[in-house]
């Protein structure tokens, strides 16, 4: 049998169907795709692959066990180092990490380890279902309690990993709903809720204790946690700050930031209005101002909600977009209008205070920046108005200050980020830190990188090692 080039396609919505409902794009491969496509995996010895993915999964063994049908074998390999993979074979930007790197990437395309992973992960929640739930190894209980201070990927993977080291593991969330940005964040189309919560019970059943309605730095502060016999703590509350440009006319109504506008429409469910409670409000004319994978969740969200036209208006090239390859592709096949090496420099209003217009200027690319692409300049003289009635701004953010201003000691950077060491450990004993919180924000398997790692050194903390 030749080597196999190509990567076996996944079966998706037709882009007519699915910008009309918030069922999940890609369908997920079945027995033979998996089969097939696991068979193109050359089990090198080298494995970059590993390296390539931040929490180190064994890539190889639980392909290799997917050749032989063997998911079980499969998703125990897969959890040693990650207990989130039915949302990480979604939202991983693999082609940027292990696949990256895959040797077969030299010849054709390499092999497609994300879908891989969802694959094994689907099998799991199925069974799940029906009641058969596969826990990994726990060591005998340590007797030591550690606070974990957010829901989202990085306080999830660490509280994981503490649980199977035996910790007694409280997870503390602000929210009413555990999962951070996989619940408020990234939309029903591409990480179904269910899975979310799904995953809640299976760290639950490990040991994992929640919190919810409990804001730290405000219900209580780190030095209460202390006082109520917890050890160590993490902080893993990401960066949900939202930016704004500054620019004329940003006060207007119906300017939203893109955490906002995702926020209602996903953790309060205003997808599912009237049947929830939730409305939101959706121009027909709708301008989205950034590049990254939050922009491409806002328009395309706006676009099922009922905007007649989106326009993703960004100041730099499609090549230069940060977001991934598969969600510009799916923004485009839906029907984002893309509005490139544009930039808004004013919102125009109506009588009543409702932004009607975005003044625009073009641009063009200069040298590089610090990020490694070129810099946009201004068109003197492009100036154009495009009518609107509604603009979801999506140029990142920062992190909220709520943790480190009421944490005596507590060391932040330039931006608002917590500093930590070589090991994750702030300026506080007994306080540790990783994720967006302190890296700016990143991506969910970076953060669960961070949380494993901190939970590592919290682990030699407690035994008095670090």
């Amino acid at each position: 049998m030749g080597l196999k080039k190509k990567s076996v396609p996944m079966r998706e919505q037709p882009p007519e169907v699915r910008k009309h409902n918030f069922l999940e794009v890609p369908l997920g491969y079945n027995k033979e795709e998996a089969i097939l496509e696991a068979q193109r995996c050359l089990q090198c010895p080298t494995h970059p692959c590993i390296d390539g993915c931040p929490v180190h999964i064994n890539i190889p063994r639980f392909i290799k066990a997917i050749k032989e049908d063997d998911l079980q074998k499969a998703i125990d390999i897969i959890h040693e180092s990650n207990l989130l993979p039915a949302i990480t074979g979604r939202v991983c930007p693999q082609e940027d990490q292990c696949q990256a790197v895959c040797v077969m990437g030299n010849v054709g395309d390499p092999v497609s380890i994300g879908r891989l992973e969802r694959y094994v992960a689907d099998w799991e929640l199925e069974k799940r279902k029906k009641g058969e739930v596969s826990l990994p190894p726990k060591m005998p209980p340590k007797n030591k309690k550690v606070a974990i201070i957010g829901s989202g990927p990085a306080g999830l993977s660490c509280a994981a990993d503490l649980a199977k080291m035996g910790y007694d593991v409280t997870i503390f969330e602000g929210f009413h709903k555990t999962g951070g940005v996989l619940t408020y964040g990234i939309p029903e189309f591409r990480l179904p809720k269910w899975i979310v919560e799904e995953e809640k019970k299976f760290f639950e059943q490990l040991g994992v204790k929640f919190q919810t309605d409990v804001l730290i730095g405000r219900t209580l502060t780190i030095k209460d946690l202390f006082n109520e016999k917890f050890e160590a703590v993490f902080i893993g509350v990401g960066a949900g700050l939202p930016r704004f440009m500054h620019i004329p006319g940003e006060n207007l109504d119906n300017i939203y930031s893109a955490n906002e506008f995702l926020t209602r429409v996903n953790l309060m469910k205003a997808y599912k209005f009237p049947e929830y409670d939730t409305p939101i409000k959706v121009g027909k004319r709708v301008a989205v101002i950034g590049g990254g994978n939050v922009a491409m969740d806002a328009a395309r969200t706006a676009l099922r909600l009922g905007a007649e036209h989106v326009y993703l208006i960004y100041r730099r090239s499609r090549k230069e977009m940060p977001a991934r390859e598969e969600e510009i592709e799916h923004a485009e096949q839906e029907g984002i209008e893309f509005m490139l090496l544009t930039n808004p420099i004013r919102y125009i209003g109506d009588e009543n205070g409702f932004v009607k217009q975005a003044e625009c200027i073009k641009m063009k690319l200069g040298e590089e920046d610090a990020s490694g692409r070129r810099r946009p300049i201004p068109i003197e003289g492009s100036e154009f108005k495009l009518d609107i009635d509604q603009v979801i701004v999506a140029i990142g953010t920062t992190p909220n200050p709520i943790v480190p201003k009421t944490t005596e000691g507590l060391k932040t950077g330039r931006h608002g980020t917590i500093w930590v060491d070589e090991n994750l450990q702030t300026s506080v004993k007994g306080v540790f830190a990783g994720g967006d919180i302190v890296t700016g924000a990143a991506t969910v398997i970076t953060a669960m990188g961070a949380g494993r790692k901190a939970a590592a050194s919290i682990d030699k903390y407690l035994k008095g090692e670090l």
